[in-house]
C-alpha cells in the first residue's frame, strides 16, 4: 500500500468521494502540513485533507490524480465551493517524491496548467481530524457538501 494526501477544499466531500475511488484502501479525514501536531489553538497554516492509501495494483497515482480534478475547481485559490480560507486551499503531499513527480506531471501535461492552483508539496506534518469528522458524510448526509451527489457517487458500487 502506499499513501498521499488530497486537500479539495471541505475535507467531508473529499473523503466521501475519494474512498468509493477503486484501488483505495483506506481514508482518514485531517490536516496536512500546519505547523503543529495538535487540533487545538489558532489556525497553524493547514490544509484540510484526507490521508488515502491505495493499492498500486489496482490506481495509479495517475489515476488518482484524475480523479481528484473531478472533484475541484483547480483554479480556485483558497475557495472550494462556499468554503473559503487558507484551509480550504488544494493541494497534494506526499512523503514520496515519486507521487509528488507524478503529480506535478498531471498538471503541467495539461492545456491549462499556466492557471492551476493546486499545490503540490512534500508532507511535512499531517494530524488526524477528530472523529466527529470522520466519515462525516456518512453520519450526516444532510451536511454541506461542494461535490454534487451524481459525481459523489459516480464510482461507488
Amino acid at each position: 500500500m502506499e499513501t498521499v494526501y488530497f486537500a479539495g477544499g471541505c475535507l467531508w466531500g473529499v473523503q466521501a468521494f475519494i474512498k468509493t475511488l477503486p484501488g483505495v484502501t483506506a481514508t482518514k479525514a485531517g490536516r496536512a502540513n500546519g505547523s503543529t501536531s495538535t487540533l487545538d489553538g489558532d489556525y497553524d497554516g493547514f490544509a484540510e485533507c484526507v490521508k488515502t492509501e491505495f493499492d498500486p495494483e489496482f490506481v495509479t497515482m495517475e489515476q488518482l490524480m484524475a480523479y481528484f480534478f473531478e472533484i475541484i475547481d483547480p483554479y480556485s485559490v483558497n475557495k472550494q465551493g462556499i468554503d473559503v480560507g487558507e484551509k480550504y486551499r488544494t493541494g497534494v503531499y506526499s512523503e514520496a517524491s515519486r507521487h509528488l513527480e507524478v503529480a506535478r506531471t498531471f498538471i503541467q501535461n495539461r492545456d491549462d496548467a499556466d492557471r492551476i492552483a493546486v499545490e503540490v508539496l512534500p508532507l511535512t506534518n499531517y494530524v488526524r481530524s477528530a472523529e466527529e469528522h470522520q466519515d462525516r458524510l456518512d453520519k450526516c448526509p444532510d451536511d454541506y457538501c461542494h461535490i454534487s451527489e451524481e459525481l459523489m457517487n459516480k464510482y461507488r458500487t
